[in-house]
């Protein structure tokens, strides 16, 4: 039986950390509904993150990546992915799980389900027995109730930096508030906010529209 599920969250943006959250418990003390939290209103994942929390039985792990990771061109999200799932794991103590009565699941963040999940046994500080799958937040409530800790905290992180910014969206490149934030902050301060991660397109893009613009106004 499975007894912890991995997931991250926030890989994607351009703005901010990504986080990855390991639940442990026995499936059937999970609350109900749990699913994808992609498919999840933000009350609902909230509910569902506290009612977690509030079970006996069930211990959490999270992990952030900050941005200075991300940037770092001597990794990759890849790597990054694996590593935030592994620290997860060790953060929530899973070991003492895998080595009793059962293994984890995670959500694989590789082409390859077979060498994520080696590379996530191979990062891990203690010995745990893991397997991947992709699509597993749809398939597993454990990788499920993972994937709603991981997305709460990483909302949570996105509403620090709109106290800190403003409004800055959702952080994803596609939201056109998160492009306008980072125009508009190029503008003003004439560089990346730090919240950005520079080594998105998205901010090379941003980057070269002000310099054009610059260029043009002179």
């Amino acid at each position: 039986m499975y007894r912890f599920g991995v997931d991250e969250a926030g890989k994607g943006p351009v703005l901010g950390s990504m986080f990855a959250a390991c639940v442990v418990a026995d499936p059937r003390d999970l609350p109900d509904g749990l699913r994808d939290s992609k498919k999840l209103s933000p009350d609902r994942r909230e509910e569902l993150d506290a009612a977690l929390r509030a079970r006996d039985g069930v211990r959490i792990g999270v992990a952030e990546i900050p941005v200075d990771r991300i940037d770092d061109p001597a990794t990759d999200m890849n790597t990054l992915t694996v590593n935030a799932h592994a620290a997860a794991i060790d953060a929530a103590n899973a070991a003492d799980a895998a080595s009793a009565d059962g293994r984890g699941i995670v959500d694989a963040g590789d082409t390859s389900e077979e060498r994520f999940a080696a590379r996530v046994r191979e990062t891990a500080d203690d010995e745990v027995s893991v397997d991947a799958e992709h699509g597993a937040d749809d398939a597993y409530a454990l990788v499920a109730a993972a994937s709603v800790v991981a997305k709460v905290a990483r909302d949570a992180h996105v509403e620090t930096l709109a106290d800190e910014y403003g409004d800055v969206g959702s952080g994803y490149p596609s939201d056109p508030r998160t492009r306008e934030f980072l125009a508009e902050y190029v503008r003003e301060q004439g560089d990346l906010p730090a919240c950005a991660r520079s080594s998105w397109s998205t901010c090379e893009d941003v980057l070269a529209a002000a310099e054009q613009s610059a260029l043009a106004e002179f």
